[in-house]
């Protein structure tokens, strides 16, 4: 049975929508605005000035369809950044489906194809995608997924709280804010009263950014 449906979003780029979550990957305003508005610009772009000479600890929740990885790789290949990228994924799209998307178009040829050499062994150990970049996807559900205080950033991308509530429980935020190392920073397209308060509640401080097209607002944090 087909879930994923392949979809062209505002900004002329494709999504997947979830027929089993009734949701999008990316936003219908814009996949690839969304991805680097709120993922490369707030998020690994600013991880970027705050932790210069150390490899930046990427962890995300939701991998999907690669682009916010693909994103994250093409620039940090570019700046010479080291990155370890972790990106959680309970429900692995196959290659065919990762191959639809079209993202091709949005990273350099070499990227693209090392997502597409290295994806399937990802799924179930750590890979050196290139001299830069390290991928691991564990193939695992969040509520599953243990780590100690590890990364510099986090990039939480689940599927929107009206179709996942039980990944933007108190809980679940407080667990995912646990892997953050000291003045590491959690992104996230979304802003909720409830998850400014969880979020708070753990340690974080909150900052209101622009949200990407089709969002007034965003959510960036900083562990204290």
């Amino acid at each position: 049975m087909k879930i994923n449906t392949l979809i062209q979003t505002a900004d002329g780029s494709n999504t997947l929508f979830n027929e089993r979550i009734g949701e999008h990957y990316h936003s219908k305003h814009g996949a690839l605005q969304e991805s680097k508005h709120v993922f490369i610009d707030a998020g690994l772009k600013y991880a970027e000035s705050l932790f210069e000479n150390e490899p930046i600890t990427i962890l995300e929740v939701g991998f999907g369809t690669g682009l916010n990885f693909l994103l994250t790789a093409a620039y940090a290949t570019a700046q010479n950044i080291r990155v370890h990228y972790t990106g959680i994924e309970a429900y692995p799209l196959d290659v065919e489906e990762l191959g639809s998307t079209g993202y091709n178009q949005y990273v350099p040829a070499d990227i693209w194809q090392g997502l597409q050499q290295h994806y399937v062994p990802a799924l179930s150990e750590k890979v050196l995608f290139n001299e830069q970049v390290v991928l691991e996807i564990p193939h695992t559900k969040l509520q599953d997924f243990k780590s100690g205080p590890n990364y510099n950033l986090i990039y939480f991308d689940a599927f929107s709280v009206q179709h996942q509530p039980e990944l933007w429980s108190d809980e679940i935020i407080a667990q995912v804010c646990s892997y953050l190392k000291p003045g590491g920073i959690f992104v996230t397209y979304a802003i909720t009263g409830k998850l400014k308060r969880a979020l708070k509640s753990v340690g974080l401080s909150i900052e209101k950014l622009p949200g990407a097209p089709g969002k007034r607002e965003m959510l960036r944090a900083i562990k204290c």
